[in-house]
């Protein structure tokens, strides 16, 4: 009867043990690349999807940053531009859901771990400070958006993806504006 007793527990704590082990959370990007992988392996729209996921991910991080800038942000300048990004970039970002799930791209849930030390980061600061350093991260942040969206424009394979990167190209040019003379004026 010890024995049975015993050798249940054991495999108990071994149960137990390997659920803690595999209920680690996995970055949602990661997981998103890692199922476009499967299905999308040498398949023209394999680039493409790296381009969305990457996309989904620093949209999702605009609007939390520009949700944040709303409450934590003194100049009512720099509140204002955070309900921009809320407001343009939730569109897009509702528009590049529509497109990926009609070329079965899934797209992260989430923010990736990445993305979501940025927040975190951010959270921290309030009034001046965090309006300094929102916005010196927005045009940081923006200027390699307009990278990556240009290089998408140019060399998507699927011709509905290039044209969404395109068309969101002159919005994050307007975007860097807005910023980089938020940024000018808060110095």
């Amino acid at each position: 009867m010890k024995k049975i007793t015993l050798s249940g527990l054991l495999v108990a704590a071994m149960l137990t043990f390997s659920a803690c082990n595999s209920n680690k959370a996995e970055d949602s990007k990661e997981v998103a690349e890692e199922q476009n992988d499967a299905k999308l392996d040498d398949t023209k729209l394999e680039d493409d999807s790296e381009f969305a996921v990457a996309a989904a991910d620093g949209g999702m991080l605009e609007v939390q940053l520009g949700e944040l800038a709303q409450t934590n942000a003194a100049s009512a300048d720099v509140k204002k531009f955070g309900a921009t990004m809320v407001t343009e970039h939730g569109k897009a970002n509702e528009e590049l859901k529509a497109l990926a799930q009609t070329k079965n791209i899934t797209l992260p849930m989430s923010l990736s771990d990445d993305k979501t030390k940025k927040v975190e980061e951010l959270s921290k600061k309030k009034g001046a400070e965090f309006d300094k350093d929102y916005i010196a991260f927005m045009v940081d942040d923006h200027k390699e958006d307009i990278s990556e969206f240009e290089e998408a424009a140019s060399d998507a394979k699927d011709g509905e993806v290039k044209s969404w990167a395109a068309g969101k190209v002159p919005a994050l040019k307007h975007h860097l504006e807005m910023a980089q003379t938020l940024k000018d004026k808060l110095k």
